[in-house]
């Protein structure tokens, strides 16, 4: 993208401002370099949800922001009830509550040089990967229901994990106000079998060292320290999560007419927050974020088998989870008063500030952990969230990489087998059961996740805390 398009607030703030039918101005995050980078697209779409009504403040884009469907992956909007404002499942998106999960190991690389391979295969053999990957695990019509309902605690309670990881999970590992009823038949026969499951597409379990700290005073608060191993989940809901969002994006769309909504795209679709199709979205997008904390936490009771057999020694503590794709209800100051908003966010991470109540008694002093996964092969980063963040994006931070590619263009320039071989070449192993899934996700079809990274923190989204980089993937 052209930067004269924009007005520069700061090196790494850029405001498109507001023509037309938009409400509010569209403000971009991102050097001047990926801004560049940028399609055109991005700025198009944040646009046009500056379009929608009862936006609050501005539409955001990431600096890790590329096209998506509707909403910008990467893209952050607020929207006030009172006002007429709406919900959007396309501002969502259709892996709800994707998102990550970072575990201590009290580990050092040293101490699992030797046993990577043997770990790494006994990894692929536990974690069930892949397109259409199935679990050990079949729910049944009530159980997958109490799932909905109950998200990671329900997982607890059926004896994956501990009550002590609870505490370092967003929500408290359960979103309230789930409605599992909304939930249409397909979706849960979708996800009956996937419980425990990766999944494709970008989505894997990484074994990583801890190579960089940048802020040693959260790091030792986040108990960082080089050299030391963790592992990080990144997964969401699977099949349930992509059907609710297909069918409530349909819904939506035909809806819009029928409750006054223009729309610039027909994939904005939305719907008034104070309406019956509203409500029974964020009942079932709830249920799905449910359902995408509930499989997290089963992969982390399975990951734990594993590093019992492999490397008993291992203790294996949450550190974090964070989602994106998600809508939660917030409350943010503005100008100078407190609102309740419905914040979507698309591929960003909620980034609260220290002192934030939400936060568990251990973190609340100096903030919350932002997990920033790479791409496949590259460093991934550990930030925590910002007081600032609430002016400059309702506490929202970048999520990822975000795609430099098309998944069609990087298989016409990479083949999985040389990725794997030049990745082990390295010291980093790969396991996935498919080479073309490999190639897609290559390390050079994403924006270089460092940059992404640095445009946060130096816009005040969220603080560099650490780096880290992988020994073992298990990719979906």
């Amino acid at each position: 993208m052209d930067p004269n398009r924009f007005t520069k607030l700061s090196d790494t703030a850029w405001q498109l401002e507001p023509t037309g039918k938009m409400r509010v101005p569209a403000i971009l995050y991102a050097s001047e370099a990926l801004l560049r980078e940028m399609d055109d697209k991005v700025a198009e779409q944040a646009t046009n949800v500056a379009t929608l009504p009862g936006i609050v403040q501005a539409s955001y884009a990431m600096p890790d922001a590329h096209w998506g469907y509707g909403f910008p992956i990467g893209g952050v909007a607020a929207f006030d009830a009172d006002a007429g404002g709406v919900v959007s499942a396309g501002g969502v998106g259709f892996d709800v509550s994707c998102g990550v999960r970072t575990l201590h190991t009290g580990l050092t690389r040293e101490a699992i040089e030797k046993l990577k391979p043997a770990l790494a295969d006994a990894l692929f053999e536990s974690i069930p990967a892949g397109l259409g990957s199935t679990g050990y695990i079949h729910l049944r019509d009530q159980q997958m229901t109490e799932m909905l309902s109950g998200g990671a605690a329900w997982a607890v309670q059926q004896g994956y994990g501990e009550a002590a990881d609870l505490e370092r999970i967003e929500e408290h590992g359960r979103m309230a106000g789930a409605d599992p009823h909304a939930v249409s038949e397909q979706a849960r026969k979708r996800q009956r079998n996937e419980m425990g499951t990766l999944g494709s597409g970008n989505h894997y379990l990484e074994v990583q060292h801890v190579t960089e700290i940048y802020d040693p005073a959260v790091a030792e608060v986040f108990g960082l320290a080089v050299g030391q191993v963790v592992v990080s989940i990144h997964c969401g809901s699977r099949g349930l999560g992509h059907q609710v969002g297909t069918e409530f994006l349909r819904e939506m769309a035909v809806a819009a007419n029928r409750h006054g909504i223009e729309l610039p795209d027909r994939e904005l679709a939305c719907a008034p927050i104070r309406s019956e199709l509203g409500e029974r979205y964020l009942g079932a997008m709830r249920s799905a974020i449910n359902c995408a904390l509930a499989n997290r936490q089963i992969l982390t009771h399975l990951t734990r088998r594993v590093f019992a057999k492999v490397l008993p020694e291992a203790r294996l503590d949450l550190l974090y989870d964070v989602s994106h794709n998600t809508c939660k209800v917030e409350t943010h100051s503005i100008d100078g008063s407190p609102r309740q908003l419905y914040v979507h966010r698309k591929g960003a991470t909620r980034a609260f500030g220290p002192g934030h109540p939400d936060l568990p008694d251990a973190l609340r002093p100096v903030g919350q952990p932002v997990l920033i996964g790479g791409s496949m092969g590259t460093a991934s980063y550990i930030l925590v969230g910002t007081n600032e963040g609430e002016r400059l994006s309702f506490n929202s931070a970048c999520h990822g990489a975000g795609r430099a590619m098309s998944r069609h263009a990087a298989t016409r320039q990479w083949r999985g087998r040389a990725l794997v071989d030049e990745l082990a070449g390295r010291g980093i192993l790969i396991r996935s059961p498919s080479l073309r899934g490999v190639a897609e996700e290559a390390p050079g079809a994403y924006k270089d996740v460092s940059e992404v990274v640095k445009a946060t923190h130096q816009a005040g989204l969220a603080r560099m805390v650490a780096r880290v980089e992988p020994l073992v993937c298990i990719k979906g």
